[in-house]
């Protein structure tokens, strides 16, 4: 990232916001801080002896309702990183008008290098020793980098052992452990229909439309397949082992199940991070953050950037594809999409009522495509970018709840 953090990018824009609404500065700086920070210590029993790895979660805010957000497995996870995306979620909820906050939480190891059982006792300690700020009607955590369904059924079975019963304080689940049918696929749904959507609103083809994609792990994977569906054609698409290039399209369905893209045969590899300067009409980094930057941001040829990771653009970087005249979706919109289908399944096990996948989707797409439309209409009212468009619509709504709420408590 930039020399400044990555909390301050976002606070950043949450002060544009304000200035562009009018907010009180004292609101903004009330919504702008996280509400509670919590570090803990995790030992590890390993067959080399016990580790001490650092956990985090951050609640940042609770104006509209429990907070929400994931918990990843990753060694670069710091508490400045867990701030920067609990905040993030704050605005993602209130955008896409889900009753939720904020919140985000992690653990400082490299995921890959964990045995099954160790990853259980880490979750199982990281529930245990946060018991008293978690639960469905507090914070409800949902998988990130480094977790997936198992890490969540971990953490429910430690969560039901205190606490009782109560499926809806996680999500993210196995479907057949209260999960919901549709929730894994979420996010990526999510950003290929955003992707679909953006290319209707500036009257370009969607049948067609060349795609190129960084990351295929849960989120990229499930976009470039719905890409694929919705009859766009992903050109090149890469991972930590490697890319694979073809302009006449890659096949996703037939690759969807492989670990690593290194295990494709393909006449046409590229490097990981060659994906992000390929031409083609849209962008999808759904990796890691900050992937585009001042070292790359020239390079990029897409006519649109639509952001499936958190945070992939820095600001600067952000400012110089603006000047470019290229379009970008803002993360906040485009991978919202989780968080949706997360406010599904947590409606599902409070209702203890399952849903339809047909129903799931149906919803899904709706709800998506209702928040792009908002976006799109606040950037023309506005004259402003859809990031800056995005932030107006969020930090108004969390700014109104904050002040209905009443300051006296």
């Amino acid at each position: 990232m930039s020399s400044h953090s990555a909390y301050e990018e976002v606070n950043q824009r949450v002060r544009l916001a304000g200035e562009i609404l009018n907010i009180d500065s004292g609101v903004i700086q009330a919504i702008t801080a996280c509400e509670r920070e919590v570090v803990i210590s995790i030992p590890l029993h390993r067959e080399s002896g016990i580790d001490v790895l650092s956990g985090y979660r951050v609640q940042h805010s609770s104006a509209r309702g429990p907070r929400k957000g994931g918990i990843r497995f990753h060694q670069d996870v710091d508490l400045d990183e867990v701030r920067a995306l609990a905040s993030l979620m704050t605005w993602k909820t209130a955008l896409i008008d889900v009753p939720f906050g904020g919140a985000k939480g992690g653990v400082t190891v490299d995921s890959s290098k964990l045995l099954p059982i160790e990853k259980e006792e880490v979750i199982r300690r990281w529930t245990r020793t946060l018991i008293h700020v978690l639960g469905p009607n507090r914070d409800i955590p949902a998988p990130d980098m480094g977790t997936d369904a198992q890490t969540m059924a971990w953490l429910m079975d430690e969560f039901h052992r205190l606490e009782g019963f109560q499926p809806a304080c996680v999500t993210g689940k196995p479907v057949g452990l209260f999960g919901a049918a549709g929730r894994e696929e979420a996010t990526g749904r999510g950003v290929a229909q955003i992707a679909a959507a953006t290319l209707k609103e500036n009257d370009r083809k969607v049948k067609g439309a060349t795609v190129a994609i960084q990351g295929f792990g849960n989120v990229g994977r499930y976009t470039a397949l719905v890409c694929q569906e919705l009859g766009m054609n992903v050109i090149a698409i890469s991972d930590v082992t490697g890319g694979i290039f073809n302009k006449k399209g890659i096949d996703i369905k037939a690759i969807f199940d492989v670990k690593n893209l290194s295990e494709v045969s393909t006449d046409e590899r590229i490097g990981a991070a060659d994906v992000l300067e390929v031409e083609c009409d849209v962008l999808i980094p759904a990796a890691l953050g900050g992937v585009i930057n001042e070292s790359n941001a020239e390079k990029i040829k897409a006519e649109f950037v639509i952001e499936g990771a958190n945070q992939p653009i820095t600001n600067a970087a952000d400012q110089r594809l603006n000047s470019m005249g290229i379009m970008i979706v803002p993360d906040i919109l485009a991978n919202s999409g989780g968080v949706m289908g997360s406010y599904f399944e947590w409606t599902q096990n409070i209702q203890q009522f399952s849903w339809s996948i047909e129903k799931f989707r149906k919803e899904l797409d709706d709800r998506m495509e209702q928040a792009f439309t908002n976006v799109h209409k606040v950037a023309k009212k506005h004259k402003v970018d859809l990031r800056t468009a995005a932030f107006i619509v969020a930090v108004g709504r969390v700014s109104s709840a904050f002040s209905v709420r009443g300051s006296l408590v």
